[in-house]
């Protein structure tokens, strides 16, 4: 089983993936973390009660205007069949601008009362298992130092 750490300034988060829910998704985010194109970027939507989202390349430059629209340069199907599509606290969801055009950008639920909206809309394909506090230390702004894949 495949599991990451997302180091920040404010803790570490520890998570599993949902690699049977969401196998694609999570190959897709797998790949981009060792490629270390997460390295470096801003959580760029910080909504208190909601998300953290990090994942545009845009924001690694703080005045770029195009922070919270960019992608890794292609887009990914939605998966939301699985068992595990549902928003819960701690869980990492694909930020996409419609069906099937997400690639990049993330983001992890802070509670279930205000996400449940999205459930089977966004695909859900992990969760934090520790580190649950430092969701809600996150700052709009606060960079992802790096991201471990840990296993396989």
């Amino acid at each position: 089983m495949k599991k990451a750490e997302i180091h920040t300034a404010r803790g570490v988060m520890h998570v599993d993936f949902f690699e049977d829910d969401a196998p694609a998704t999570v190959s897709n985010f797998v790949k981009l973390a060792r490629e270390g194109f997460y390295d470096g970027l801003a959580f760029h939507r910080v909504i208190p009660g909601f998300v953290i989202q990090g994942g545009c390349p845009y924001s690694k430059d703080p005045g770029d205007p195009r922070t919270g629209t960019g992608g890794p340069g292609y887009t990914i199907r939605c998966e939301l069949t699985g068992a595990n599509q549902y928003h819960d606290r701690g869980v990492l969801s694909m930020a996409h601008a419609g069906r099937d055009t997400g690639g990049s950008q993330f983001f992890i639920c802070r509670n279930r009362a205000n996400t449940r909206h999205l459930d089977r809309q966004h695909t859900c394909f992990g969760k934090v298992t520790e580190g649950l506090d430092v969701i809600d230390l996150i700052q709009q702004g606060d960079r992802i130092d790096k991201i471990v894949i840990l296993g396989e």
